[in-house]
């Protein structure tokens, strides 16, 4: 089906359809900005290093701490997180000009279908933070710090560490945010239930595949990530078929001939 982008005047001009997708971009950069500076800021002074820190701590000694190996780590460690968490909290901004650019292709039921699932993302990525930080998190670093113990002396790299921990947070984040996927994905017609249940081998390879990609690279946080990602594919299964029934009701809705109307014949 050919989408169109529309105005309440009726179909949008190319070039305005350009300028408007430069004013998204534009308001995106503004959120993501003002965000980074507000999480450079909650970096500094609201303790978020301590937040992430925390998990290692039970595995440091009594009087370690995380070390860093140039006077100019500090700083862009600083940064790096400010960003990071900037981006988090411009995330509602950069979902709504997306929806906002979007939109006017859509027509009113897949927007009934895909509006509430936009709100459920956010839901679900907090969830797979939460998951990850109070439970993979802590059980990555037990096992990853078992190896070796009578050889080696343990020094972590605040960097390195910080590098492993956001990866990981931000990517059990990222693939909970699948059924929203697949709720969009089937509100637009693009993807079925019965589609989804066939591939479903494909699919544990890509999640297999995801999860190597997304973990930090030890054998236990990857195996974690898989096991919620088997199950949200079989909650998006559901979620699918939901969808895809409405949307042939709808369809045989609009193919009945209106209440009173008399046939032709030939």
């Amino acid at each position: 089906m050919k989408r169109r982008f529309t105005t309440a005047r009726g179909e949008m001009p190319f070039l305005d359809h350009l300028e408007e997708l430069r004013w998204r971009l534009i308001w995106s950069a503004i959120a993501v900005t003002l965000g980074s500076c507000v999480g450079f800021a909650a970096v500094h002074y609201l303790g978020v290093m301590e937040l992430l820190i925390a998990p290692v701590r039970p595995l440091l000694g009594e009087s370690e701490s995380l070390k860093y190996f140039s006077p100019v780590d500090p700083f862009f460690i600083t940064v790096k997180l400010g960003v990071i968490v900037g981006v988090i909290l411009a995330f509602p901004v950069l979902v709504y000009q997306v929806w906002a650019f979007l939109s006017p292709a859509l027509d009113k039921d897949e927007k009934r279908a895909i509006i509430p699932s936009l709100y459920f993302g956010l839901v679900l990525f907090a969830a797979g933070v939460l998951l990850a930080y109070y439970a993979v998190l802590p059980l990555s670093l037990v096992f990853l710090t078992g190896f070796q113990q009578e050889y080696l002396e343990q020094a972590i790299e605040v960097g390195k560490y910080l590098g492993f921990v956001t990866k990981l947070l931000v990517g059990f984040g990222l693939v909970f945010e699948l059924p929203v996927v697949i709720i969009i994905l089937s509100a637009l017609g693009l993807v079925t239930p019965d589609g989804l249940r066939k591939n479903r081998r494909f699919a544990i390879l890509g999640i297999t595949i995801l999860a190597s990609l997304l973990t930090p690279g030890d054998i236990i946080s990857t195996f974690l990530m898989m096991i919620p990602m088997m199950f949200l594919y079989e909650v998006s299964i559901l979620l699918s078929r939901t969808i895809h029934r409405k949307r042939e009701a709808r369809l045989e809705a609009s193919l009945e001939p209106p209440e009173g109307a008399v046939e032709s014949g030939p």
